[in-house]
């Protein structure tokens, strides 16, 4: 299998297609730290081989720091009430594609996905990237920076 992904702004699957806006950055840039950025989306398309249709697969998708150490993604709510809430590290699910009958042998099929992470916190400035695996194999990274830039007035005197 293999895996295409970008960063936007806002993305969303349709019938086999990505509408995004604001696509293809790899650069957040942020007056200060800790920041949290309001919406990260990420288009995912996912290159299914003939021969690994009609069987069930694992995606996820997780962001590590520079030294490899996972960044949490948000905070989910706790099961009951009195549960306080649980970070969430990865996100993803299982997949199936059909072959239909027509489908010629040796063709590929194509699964189009869009994440969003809202509220994304980062504590610090760095190279973050994005890890897409399928069946715990990992098969595609999709590096981001995350920079602060001075604000204008902000320079001594």
């Amino acid at each position: 299998m293999e895996i295409d992904a970008f960063l936007a702004d806002a993305a969303e699957s349709v019938n086999g297609k990505i509408y995004a806006l604001g696509v293809g950055w790899n650069i957040l840039q942020v007056a200060q730290f800790p920041t949290v950025h309001p919406r990260i989306a990420i288009g995912i398309t996912i290159h299914v081989p003939y021969t690994a249709t009609n069987q069930n697969h694992a995606l996820l998708v997780h962001l590590e720091d520079e030294d490899g150490n996972r960044i949490p993604l948000g905070e989910r709510p706790g099961v009951s009430p009195d549960d306080s809430p649980q970070q969430v590290g990865e996100l993803g699910g299982e997949f199936n594609v059909g072959r239909p009958p027509l489908l010629p042998p040796g063709d590929e099929q194509v699964i189009t996905l869009a994440l969003a992470v809202n509220g994304m916190r980062f504590e610090r400035p760095g190279l973050f990237t994005w890890t897409f695996t399928i069946d715990g194999t990992p098969m595609k990274r999709l590096p981001m920076r995350v920079l602060q830039v001075p604000q204008v007035g902000s320079l001594g005197r």
